[in-house]
């Protein structure tokens, strides 16, 4: 058995034959494999949404929340136990509509979790309706003479919001994709890892063939940007012609979960102070 097994849980994904999705489950299991993270100091925390069930494909402590509300969970999951490597997972929809106010707030708070987001500019699990990052004018079912509004610019948003690691992949491109994923692991702060993962049944224009058209891998361009620089990642998130591929920006520091955990502080309530508090609350 390969290493990269040892995080499967054996479950059958119920994923399109082709989604993008597929590619970073495995991309995931490869790079925790390659880091020996053990299974049980590893916390997987998911969304709701096509995405979402990437959590009961890992064999790890696995929560499938509501829909917006991976942040919050997987905040809260570490701030308890900051031993545990955590990570959050979820799709566009998920994270940049009811999910963006939580996103900035973590963003700012710069926890040591990765929060991988997949994106297929789309609403799979529902149909395929438009999400924040479907592009203007992109027809659906929902929006037969095109989307009205500007599309979000994740990585900007990212990086405006106090993230200290900020990084793209395609699930076309799995090799880079793994080392995207083990710098965010081994990053101390809070990782956004945005992939580019097409629906291959309801978004019929970014497709495979067309992300290939439009990316731009950083690791390829002549001209070498500062990553520790966030004035640079915010010029070459602007100022691009494409989708860029790769690490963009990276800042170490000191995360707050070097606080106490709550799972090393054992003291429990006497009998005394229980009866007291329960007379004051209840009674």
């Amino acid at each position: 058995m390969a290493k990269y097994q040892e995080y499967s849980n054996g479950i059958e994904p119920t994923w399109c034959k082709g989604c993008g999705d597929f590619s970073v489950l495995r991309s995931l299991q490869i790079a925790l494999s390659d880091l020996e993270i053990p299974n049980k100091n590893l916390s997987v925390v998911s969304g709701i949404g096509c995405s979402g069930r990437i959590s009961g494909y890992m064999k790890s402590y696995s929560f499938h929340g509501i829909h917006g509300r991976v942040l919050p969970v997987a905040q809260g999951i570490k701030a308890a136990n900051p031993k545990l490597t955590v990570i959050a997972t979820g799709g566009d929809g998920d994270g940049f509509a009811i999910g963006s106010g939580h996103f900035i707030h973590a963003a700012k708070r710069d926890m040591d979790i990765t929060y991988i987001v997949m994106d297929n500019q789309i609403y799979g699990l529902t149909k395929g309706h438009t999400s924040p990052i479907s592009e203007k004018g992109f027809k659906t079912s929902s929006t037969p003479y095109g989307k009205e509004d500007t599309a979000l610019e994740p990585a900007l948003l990212a990086l405006s919001g106090g993230a200290s690691f900020v990084a793209q992949g395609f699930s076309g491109y799995q090799e880079e994709l793994v080392d995207i994923i083990k710098e965010g692991i081994q990053h101390k702060g809070f990782s956004f890892i945005h992939i580019y993962s097409p629906c291959i049944t309801f978004n019929k224009i970014n497709t495979y063939q067309w992300y290939r058209q439009h990316l731009i891998p950083l690791k390829d361009q002549n001209k070498k940007h500062d990553k520790s620089s966030l004035k640079e990642a915010m010029e070459l998130v602007v100022d691009k012609e494409g989708m860029l591929t790769g690490l963009i920006y990276q800042n170490q520091r000191k995360s707050e979960t070097d606080a106490p955990s709550l799972v090393d502080q054992t003291r429990a309530l006497s009998k005394e102070e229980f009866d007291d508090l329960f007379q004051r609350l209840y009674i």
